[in-house]
């Protein structure tokens, strides 16, 4: 009778933990796959995001560049332009990552392209069959995702009317996208309005529908897209929904993400088996063992009536805790992807934030310099008044009034820098060299006092493209640097020597012709030293506890903005300028006007 009791005990027991195991299994199931619905869901927009990210990032480029006179001077045919807009076109490719950009003229034919020296070069090819030159044409504008017909590559064409009845035009591929897809797993796909997969990280998904087209419409699409035809769609949908593939074993939760603008869309479709299987198995083998327990500790208190209350506290408490960690754990996990939620958007803010940051940096930076030369200036004129130096007081104040309009000019500027986003978009004009040394000698007077300073003959009326502030930014910061470095030095010398360059610039057709003038700022300090100069011309990089190390960044961006540069001489070079001493000496080339 006791083996008989017990063998319906082991059944009992047995029966509960197939049935616990079952409902845990399921319920975790359920969970499990809606929590990783949503995260399918969430990656199929950041993805999206990703994408519209790179695409915006080259919609207002030919824009941008349809004001380029080279561009325009391709456009009318004048001499010489083809050459150096092909150049010019070559060089912006390789930098901003576009498979092409080319200039188709008025009768449809290509004019320029970047990639004019290849053998698939789109130069003189006809595109009057393209939507997106028909669009420009019409509207001002197109963009159509095709197949090249020279390359014979996918990329997405955004068109621009320029110059007349000229068109620009920037072809950008997605090959590096696609490739960060096939390495984040899964299968990732974008479908334009029609359901068609233009991009996709499985290449032979390539121009399959996803949706029932029509045949005349499958025609339509084809032809526009430029392949020879449309393929069926390359998965199934069972009824739960899921995706199945003839080459992938399980199902994948396929999840999409709004349509952009243009109607295009992000497909995700993400195996499930590891990540909702695992956790049901686990919570059925859990819930069995808690139900075998269970049954087990209450077969062993019916056979101990003595113990039964001590038992039966113990499992409750046993149960207890189990429950509360398993409770936990998923708390964990909700607040795990909660934050990294939160850092994504802190790091986009922080992205924001640091450009801001040097633009603060950069106003303290640059208006320093004359709110020091400003302060000078007025303890001079208090001298000055006390004996009776009534002119030279009203020059001081004149240049105390030349130096705040300057401060005003400074941070009208770096308020248009915040505002755009980038530096550049001032554009050039032109300043009499002269001019720029002067206002940099004006601003450094008293410094400059304390040090011999040799300037060279400034050929009257000689131009340079740039603005007088900016110019007497790149000058201020230089010399500004050099008699800090010669602060306390037996003999403080600094040297400034010009020199005019020809053809700095292969796009010039002047031969023979001065093309550039070449400063070159030398002095007697201590140098640099080669852990400094290594990154000198990097944000916060200096040697001086109270220094920014922004002073070069910005003289080196404006140099290269108004089509010159600026860079760190060699040691024998400065050594060649101050013999026998070591020092330091940039050189800084400006374009003339």
């Amino acid at each position: 009778m006791n083996r008989r009791h017990g063998l319906y005990w082991l059944v009992a027991a047995l029966a509960a933990a197939l049935v616990a195991g079952s409902v845990a299994g399921e319920v975790v199931r359920r969970r499990s796959a809606a929590a990783f619905a949503a995260s399918v869901a969430a990656d199929a927009r950041l993805r999206q995001a990703l994408l519209d990210s790179e695409i915006a990032r080259f919609r207002l480029l030919p824009q941008a560049l349809a004001d380029d006179r080279d561009v325009i001077a391709a456009a009318r045919a004048e001499p010489g332009a083809v050459k150096r807009l092909n150049a010019k076109f070559e060089t912006f490719a390789n930098r901003i990552g576009a498979s092409a950009i080319y200039l188709i003229g008025p009768d449809g034919f290509s004019v320029a392209a970047s990639n004019w020296n290849r053998r698939e070069s789109f130069s003189g090819r006809d595109y009057r069959f393209r939507r997106y030159y028909r669009d420009a044409m019409r509207s001002g504008g197109g963009a159509q995702f095709a197949l090249g017909t020279v390359s014979h590559h996918p990329g997405l064409y955004l068109a621009r009317k320029v110059a007349g009845s000229s068109v620009l035009v920037i072809k950008l591929d997605f090959d590096r996208i696609e490739a960060q897809w096939r390495t984040a797993g899964g299968e990732t796909f974008v479908t334009n309005a029609d359901g068609v997969i233009l991009v996709t990280s499985r290449d032979a998904w390539r121009f399959a529908m996803t949706q029932p087209i029509d045949t005349a419409a499958q025609q339509a699409v084809a032809a526009d897209i430029g392949a020879p035809g449309l393929k069926p769609r390359p998965y199934t949908i069972d009824r739960e929904g899921l995706v199945r593939m003839d080459e992938r074993r399980g199902a994948l939760q396929l999840a999409s993400s709004p349509p952009s603008r243009d109607g295009w869309q992000v497909n995700l479709a993400q195996p499930i088996r590891v990540a909702v299987t695992t956790p049901m198995r686990s919570a059925q083998v859990m819930a069995a063992l808690l139900a075998l327990l269970a049954v087990g500790a209450v077969w062993w208190l019916a056979q101990r009536n003595r113990r039964r209350r001590e038992r039966t506290a113990l499992l409750e408490a046993a149960v207890t805790e189990r429950t509360a960690e398993l409770r936990r754990e998923m708390e964990e996990r909700a607040a795990l992807e909660h934050r990294a939620a939160l850092l994504r958007e802190e790091l986009r803010l922080a992205n924001r934030l640091a450009t801001l940051g040097q633009v603060t940096a950069s106003v303290a930076h640059e208006t320093a310099q004359p709110v020091t030369a400003i302060r000078n200036y007025a303890a001079s004129a208090g001298h000055l008044l006390d004996q009776g130096a009534s002119g030279e007081v009203r020059e001081n104040l004149s240049a105390i009034d030349r130096l705040a309009e300057r401060i005003g000019v400074i941070t009208a500027q770096l308020r248009g820098f915040a505002r755009k986003g980038i530096a550049g978009e001032g554009g050039a004009g032109s300043v009499l060299l002269a001019d720029g040394l002067d206002g940099a000698r004006l601003l450094l007077k008293e410094r400059l006092a304390a040090v011999r300073y040799e300037t060279p003959d400034i050929p009257a009326g000689l131009l340079v493209r740039g603005d007088k502030v900016r110019i007497e930014q790149i000058l201020v910061n230089l010399l500004q640097n050099a008699t800090e470095a010669l602060a306390g030095h037996p003999d403080p010398r600094i040297t400034i020597t010009l020199a005019l360059e020809e053809n700095v610039n292969e796009d010039e057709d002047e031969e023979g012709k001065a093309q550039a003038v070449c400063l070159v700022i030398a002095d007697n300090g201590p140098g640099i030293a080669p852990e400094i100069a290594a990154r000198l011309f990097t944000p916060f990089a200096t040697s001086r506890a109270e220094g920014l190390g922004l002073g070069l960044v910005i003289a080196q961006d404006i140099a290269q903005e108004f089509g010159g540069s600026l860079r760190l001489l060699p040691d024998e070079a400065a050594r060649g300028l101050m013999p026998g001493t070591g020092g330091a000496a940039f050189e800084l080339r400006l374009r003339l006007a």
